[in-house]
């Protein structure tokens, strides 16, 4: 709970920090970052809900748990094709700079935003209509264990699924590997504005890996499923080391890319976040001012 506010003061500050300038919301870049931080924020907020009521409740009813883990799915299979958009701009703002102005545009990343969308919202959806159509009405009014397999208990659920996870995630690594590749033959061709082309190379390569921590959310059930069942003394050690792993560190991730790296935002960031004090600081003598002028 504790990392989790401390992420949610971090992710609550940058969107701040987005929204009261306008440079930012003008850029695609920022667009897509921004995005990004909300989504996992949401994202972080439904899995910590979700573990802490495991633990205390155990059973909750089906159709709360349904609303729970649609919309953690779909946050959760959002962050992969955000950081493929991500890339994308990367490698033409370096590759096509002549044509960067026309290419990304706040209207097509709109565009592009709203289509990711809808490619992460029709697993989740195709989901609760097959149940609807599979399980008798009853079933969603019971009490369950939330998780994921208990709530989408047919068999085809779990193919489809398998299928659209490896098809796009192979999608975004390829594009992570294409965009990365292209920048690294530009950083060797580049006379000029080479310290742009290896922060952008390096940009890339923080996505991969953090696309790599966020492919373990489709490998990690399984994998802690055996190990509980080798060790299940350490049944809850074991959930939480995953916990940590698959959701926590990726999530962490966002603000270091962009918030620490990119000199602009972190100009203005740190800026809200030193007045942000300042003005806590400040009000104290002006109250004791006014107070010594009453009497």
């Amino acid at each position: 709970m504790l990392v989790w506010l401390a992420l949610s003061v971090i992710n609550s500050s940058m969107v701040h920090t987005f929204l009261r300038h306008s440079l930012f919301y003008e850029n695609p870049r920022y667009i897509m970052f921004i995005c990004m931080v909300i989504n996992d924020a949401l994202q972080l907020t439904l899995v910590t809900a979700l573990y802490v009521v495991s633990y205390i409740f155990r059973k909750i009813h089906a159709s709360v748990c349904c609303l729970l883990i649609m919309t953690a799915v779909l946050t959760t299979r959002s962050t992969p094709l955000i950081l493929a958009g991500m890339a994308v701009e990367r490698y033409i703002s370096i590759c096509f700079p002549l044509h960067y102005g026309q290419m990304c545009t706040v209207p097509r990343t709109l565009v592009l935003i709203s289509v990711i969308f809808m490619l992460t919202v029709t697993p989740p959806a195709t989901d609760l209509l097959i149940t609807v159509v599979k399980e008798p009405p009853r079933f969603f009014h019971a009490n369950i264990f939330c998780d994921h397999s208990l709530l989408f208990r047919d068999r085809s659920i779990y193919y489809k699924n398998c299928f659209f996870d490896g098809a796009y995630l192979s999608f975004v690594a390829l594009t992570l590997v294409y965009t990365y590749c292209k920048i690294m033959l530009a950083a060797r061709a580049a006379s000029a504005g080479l310290a742009s082309v290896k922060r952008a190379r390096n940009t890339v390569l923080l996505h991969g890996a953090q696309l790599m921590l966020c492919m373990l959310a489709f490998v990690v059930p399984s994998l802690q499923a055996a190990l509980i069942s080798l060790f299940p003394q350490l049944s809850l050690e074991i959930r939480y080391i995953f916990f940590l792993l698959v959701y926590i560190i990726p999530r962490f991730l966002s603000p270091v890319i962009y918030g620490f790296r990119d000199e602009q935002f972190r100009k203005y960031w740190t800026r809200y976040l030193s007045c942000h004090r300042g003005g806590a600081v400040q009000i104290r003598p002006l109250v004791l001012k006014v107070n010594l002028q009453v009497k």
